[in-house]
């Protein structure tokens, strides 16, 4: 099964189906993971708001720590803001182009949004970045099998429709 953030059912069930996290722990100092688990902390406690805001101070002193942001993006996933996550993941595509989370997490606000083309495209840029990420595999597979299920779907409502 694909590695999920929490089994609570904020977002509709194919996103909690695929969401991953993955914190990249690279490099951040003392302070910075101190303040992260700080935002995690509220995160857990439903306190969305008061992480995002907690969030904001930290990537406020740190832009560029990409732990940080990486968050922000599975944060305002969660917060259904998801232009904002987009945002945020596509600025991570950007500056860290060889990260495979990041691209993995576009795929899948992408498939919520039924944007199943999109998020096949991401899924193979993370699979090209980082050729054994399991995780963009198995939401290759399980986007593939979705959209399987919709073309199955659909010929069994033609095939109704044939009177003939």
């Amino acid at each position: 099964m694909p590695q999920t953030r929490t089994q609570r059912q904020t977002l509709n069930p194919f996103l909690i189906a695929v969401l991953c996290i993955a914190f990249l722990g690279l490099g951040m100092t003392r302070a910075q993971a101190g303040n992260l688990d700080d935002v995690q902390v509220l995160m857990h406690k439903n306190d969305l708001s008061g992480a995002l805001t907690r969030l904001d101070q930290h990537l406020g002193e740190n832009p560029k720590d990409r732990d940080g942001r990486f968050l922000k993006g599975i944060l305002l996933t969660e917060m259904r803001r998801l232009p904002e996550a987009i945002e945020v993941f596509t600025a991570l595509t950007r500056d860290e182009p060889k990260l495979p989370e990041p691209y993995n997490n576009l795929a899948v606000i992408y498939a919520a949004q039924g944007q199943f083309d999109r998020a096949r495209e991401a899924l193979e840029l993370a699979i090209k970045t980082h050729p054994s990420y399991s995780v963009a595999h198995e939401n290759l597979g399980d986007l593939y099998a979705k959209l399987a299920s919709m073309a199955y779907d659909k010929a069994l409502e033609l095939d109704r429709a044939n009177t003939t």
